[in-house]
């Protein structure tokens, strides 16, 4: 069933909902200002716009309105986000996509149903990392001594050796503090993903899956945990976003 007609060109896909949870939005529009339709097949409800056949190029504009779609879609129901510029052939390419993966789909649909992603990211707050774990820990501050004592230029084994002790309290601590606040957010928590740190300040950075009804809770619980720091670290929150690591919507067109 369709709720709205589009012209032939591609179907740009935002993500996926429950049919029983279609709510038509005249009002609704995404790329390029194209209104937003469903395409329902079964269970399932692809979120679409028409766009001209091709890449849609990752411009701001275009990943913003993206991003709003999918953020007015979580007011409404759970939903299954796309990853940016999926484009379908057509709206048959559309149904045969969601009758192939439409159990899949529906059990990723049940396992966020009534959540959000919040994210967390803590970092430490020092003008100079290596330099703050010097002055923190005692067995990094003696080997860099003994290394330049004197003035002296060390050789690129000894530079590896540092390199290696500080990469190795750098996890320690990481997992230290992780898990510490891991424990506090966890009973306000569905599910919490750790993703990788991106740079050497990056202590953790958490995805977490919160109930709708939890969420100021779970802003509790940040405060809550970031008083076990000092002026050292800092804490970044954000949310509430569509539920993007966890789920895996990766469908063949």
């Amino acid at each position: 069933m369709r709720v709205q007609t589009a012209t032939k060109c591609g179907v740009y896909m935002y993500g996926v909902v429950s049919a029983d949870q279609v709510i038509p939005d005249a009002e609704l529009t995404g790329i390029d200002a194209g209104q937003v339709y469903y395409i329902t097949h079964g269970a399932l409800a692809a979120v679409a716009s028409d766009v001209p056949n091709g890449r849609i190029r990752p411009q701001r504009r275009n990943l913003a309105a993206h991003q709003a779609v999918l953020k007015r879609l979580m007011q409404e129901s759970a939903v299954l986000p796309m990853s940016f510029g999926i484009i379908a052939d057509d709206e048959e390419n559309v149904h045969r996509v969601l009758s192939l993966n439409q159990d899949m789909l529906l059990d990723q649909l049940r396992r966020v149903a009534g959540n959000v992603e919040m994210s967390l990211r803590v970092r430490w707050d020092a003008p100079n990392i290596f330099e703050y774990f010097v002055n923190v820990h005692p067995q990094l501050s003696t080997l860099r001594d003994q290394l330049f004592c004197g003035g002296r230029e060390p050789c690129q084994a000894d530079r590896i050796e540092l390199g290696r002790l500080f990469q190795g309290i750098l996890n320690t601590d990481r997992a230290f503090h992780t898990e510490a606040v891991w424990r506090i957010l966890l009973p306000c928590c569905v599910e919490i993903k750790e993703n990788q740190p991106r740079e050497d300040r990056d202590v953790m950075n958490l995805a977490c899956l919160v109930g709708r009804d939890l969420q100021k809770e779970f802003e509790s619980a940040v405060f809550e945990a970031a008083n076990l720091f000092d002026d050292n670290f800092r804490f970044d929150f954000s949310g509430p976003w569509p539920p993007y690591s966890f789920v895996d919507v990766e469908l063949g067109m």
